[in-house]
């Protein structure tokens, strides 16, 4: 399917559906089934069809028109897809909220974003009008079975028509401030099927019935970019589970016969954890597509699974105008290689100095006439920072990444988690994946705090495995045990111990929030200060 060509996401679904109307599309697990209380099995596409034309025709009946946007607040329920579709071909756009949001954030979100209507899970939709209310907003709330109201207004917000309309306005995470609205038009969307479906080598996608699994959030771009547009550019059925369960997860893997999955690197460490069995490769699993896998876990996962899990890079501004992805060999396994840059792309690294480097911040562009193409269209209500994002005409990732003379990329850690360090490059990242070997640690994260003498010093923040007493001591040896992993300079200057890290839905760190926390933890009378360790010769 030539999906760039199609005008929107349901033009794309109702030519597939047309094409193979009693495939399956859409598939829910008995475990998902009995958390949601909703009924367990495949939708096909014919099915999905009816439904869509069911709730558009609602919708239009209703009043709503194009250019509206309604937020949508259905964890990962398959009903998510279906009405994104109706209101698409509505040319309505979608702003689908994250379930752990709580009242300033969702306030936030809807005062931002001016939606005409929410749609909400029967516990939420108070949680939602309260924050209508807070912000001054006449948005109605229903439930996915409530008869619709009209609209709270009739003005139209969005803009452009066909496949510069868009089509969801998706939120990163905030970690740096306020979240930021990210405009993701049709053309968006369509450009990442269709990338996928024909990207090839290793997590090359059949158009025979292909089955994909993903425990990733669908209020993010991977599962609706990638997961749900790509089923829909091959005629594949997509298993969505409400999230990730290490003790079922090869369960469900094989009752879904997946023959694909997505991942992101908190789930390969759980997975390995677990105790090896003769089932580990007893599945349908091709390969696995994703990011951030633990480098000195890769081999050993792939060895034991029997699938290789393909590292790829790309974030919500870039969608599939620029992937980087290591879906060809060699894949260096366990150097966190991201593979070379595909013709498509064109892709430089630019140092603090400005000039082009072998390591510096990725700076990318699509190649041709049209370098923006298949990005997303900016910040909405934030015309400074989507200009600042592309200046000089580079999309400006804020990850640093470096380059062999082979052309392989490797990420090496996001620009503002480099801690400096008597003028040392210290990458977060890398001192996170050592504490995490140690054996006490369950999970780790590092940030620089002020040192008068140094600039910057290293302060972990540490959740421990049970069973730990001495944690002073504990403190010293995690330290020791670094200094003989890492080069001095690199090893904690300060141990807080805590209960949990900050953390978004998707298990990613919250940077901003772990710099704040840092910060007020380095006084803290409870964090040990084991700095005195950290000698040139403590190795």
């Amino acid at each position: 399917m030539n999906m760039p060509d199609l005008p929107s996401v349901f033009a794309a679904f109702r030519d597939t559906a047309t094409h193979f109307p009693d495939r399956a599309f859409l598939n829910v697990l008995p475990e998902t089934a009995a958390i949601y209380d909703i009924k367990a099995g495949e939708i096909s596409y014919a099915e999905a069809q009816t439904e869509v034309t069911r709730l558009r025709i609602a919708l239009d009946n209703a009043g709503y028109r194009d250019g509206q946007r309604v937020m949508m607040l259905m964890e990962n329920r398959p009903s998510f897809f279906l009405w994104w579709l109706a209101l698409n071909e509505l040319g309505l756009s979608v702003v689908p909220v994250n379930p752990d949001l709580r009242l300033t954030e969702l306030s936030y979100m809807i005062g931002h974003a001016e939606p005409v209507l929410a749609v909400a899970l029967p516990g939420r939709c108070d949680d939602l009008r309260n924050a209508a209310k807070a912000v001054d907003c006449a948005m109605p709330v229903v439930t996915p079975t409530d008869a619709l109201p009209p609209p709270a207004t009739p003005d139209r917000i969005t803009t452009g028509s066909g496949a510069d309309a868009e089509a969801a306005l998706l939120y990163t995470s905030g970690t740096t401030g306020d979240p930021k609205g990210c405009i993701l038009t049709n053309t968006y969307f369509l450009e990442a099927g269709a990338w996928y479906a024909g990207t090839g080598g290793l997590c090359a996608l059949r158009d025979d019935g292909e089955r994909m699994i993903t425990p990733l959030p669908i209020f993010h771009m991977n599962a609706m970019a990638y997961s749900f547009m790509a089923m829909i550019a091959t005629g594949g059925c997509l298993t969505v589970l409400d999230r990730f369960h290490p003790r079922s997860w090869w369960a469900s893997v094989r009752a879904s016969q997946a023959t694909c999955l997505h991942y992101l690197g908190v789930m390969p460490s759980m997975l390995m954890g677990a105790d090896p069995s003769p089932d580990d490769k007893e599945h349908n699993v091709r390969f696995g597509f994703g990011a951030g896998v633990d480098p000195k876990l890769h081999s050993a996962f792939e060895d034991r699974f029997g699938f290789p899990l393909v590292e790829a890079w790309a974030m919500t501004e870039t969608g599939a105008g620029a992937v980087i992805c290591a879906n060809r060999e060699p894949r260096l396994i366990g150097k966190s290689c991201l593979g070379t840059v595909e013709a498509r792309l064109e892709a430089r690294l630019i140092d603090e100095n400005g000039a082009l480097a072998d390591q510096g911040e990725l700076q990318v562009r699509r190649a041709g006439s049209d370098p923006r193409r298949g990005f997303f269209s900016g910040y909405f209500k934030n015309t400074p920072a989507t200009d600042e994002a592309w200046q000089g005409g580079w999309f400006h990732t804020g990850d640093i990444v470096r380059r062999d003379a082979d052309g392989m990329m490797y990420f090496v850690d996001r620009k503002k988690n480099v801690i400096r360090r008597s003028g040392e490059n210290i990458a977060a990242v890398e001192v996170e994946s050592t504490l995490m070997r140690h054996p006490a640690i369950a999970n780790a994260a590092v940030a620089a705090v002020p040192d008068a003498v140094r600039g910057d010093e290293v302060l972990a923040c540490i959740v421990l495995k049970p069973a730990t007493t001495d944690k002073a001591n504990l403190a010293r040896e995690i330290t020791e045990w670094c200094l003989t992993q890492l080069a001095y300079y690199k090893a904690p200057g300060f141990i807080a111990f805590v209960d949990a890290l900050p953390l978004t839905a998707t298990h990613k760190l919250q940077r901003a929030a772990l710099k704040t926390l840092a910060n007020t933890l380095v006084s803290n009378p409870d964090t040990i200060d084991t700095r005195p360790l950290k000698k040139r010769n403590a190795a």
